[in-house]
């Protein structure tokens, strides 16, 4: 019934740019903060940028600050992540999560927290960033 499915991943160059998607159904994304997250082989599953439900406001790992922006379409209930100047330690697989039990109070520690408390994920999208 409650689904998220991301899309938009694939192979680019270092300085390249891709769009992910990530589509709801069964819910409306308005209710709830959303969040990227993001896991490398070996690695944890770590928050890259979540933006809340109420007053759009956001946050960014500071790896991603200033190259990555997420956004909003409500009228197509979908969350994007815009990835801009990609670099090789940008490869992973990537994860949309919405807080339905809406149990962090700020986007930040959605982000920072937030992989440890989900416990189902998507596919997710691969992004490979290599020369």
């Amino acid at each position: 019934q409650v689904q998220l499915v991301e899309s938009g991943g694939g192979l680019v160059q270092p300085g390249g740019s891709l769009r992910l998607s990530c589509a709801a159904s069964g819910f409306t994304l308005d209710y709830y903060p959303i969040g990227w997250f993001r896991q490398a082989p070996g690695k944890e599953r770590e928050g890259v940028s979540c933006i809340s439900n109420s007053d759009g406001s956001t946050y960014y790992a500071d790896s991603v600050k200033g190259r990555f922006t997420i956004s909003r379409d409500n009228a197509k209930n979908t969350v994007y992540l815009q990835m801009n100047g990609l670099k090789p330690e940008d490869t992973a697989v990537y994860y949309c999560a919405a807080d339905l039990g809406r149990i962090f109070t700020t986007v930040q520690a959605m982000c920072i927290m937030g992989s440890r408390f989900f416990g189902s994920w998507g596919q997710g999208t691969q992004v490979t960033v290599s020369s």
